[in-house]
């Protein structure tokens, strides 16, 4: 008799644990050291950076410098962190940037520079649909 109330009370005392446990994901941060943008001001960044490569090439860089800003504004895309419409149209535009270092890297500034300005568009667009 005392054996079976022990493993009642036992499991009372699991199922109110497991039902009261809050997941660890609600606690989640960034990694220390990692610095999180809001997603407009991430969004305005982002453009910024496409804006910066755009300058670049307009300025005759050389095409491995070029590549390195196009890269810069390529790598920042992932710190964009909105809804999935957002990422879907950020994703578009960093293709459409990807693209365009490739071109810088052929040699081809022209056609990369037009590029980047339609990514440019796109990624500003992006930002109204936050």
């Amino acid at each position: 008799m005392l054996m079976k109330t022990l493993k009642k009370i036992a499991l009372a005392a699991m199922v109110a644990l497991s039902l009261g446990a809050v997941s660890t994901t609600s606690f989640a941060e960034n990694d220390p050291g990692r610095i999180s943008y809001p997603a407009a001001q991430a969004v305005d960044m982002l453009a910024a950076k496409v804006q910066t490569a755009i300058d670049s090439i307009t300025s005759g860089a050389d095409a491995e410098t070029a590549g390195k800003v196009i890269k810069e504004a390529s790598d920042f895309s992932k710190e964009v962190n909105a809804n999935d419409r957002v990422a879907r149209a950020i994703a578009k535009a960093t293709n459409i940037v990807k693209a365009a270092r490739k071109d810088v890297q052929d040699g081809n500034a022209q056609q990369a520079e037009t590029k980047l300005r339609d990514a440019h568009k796109q990624i500003l667009e992006a930002k109204s649909l936050i």
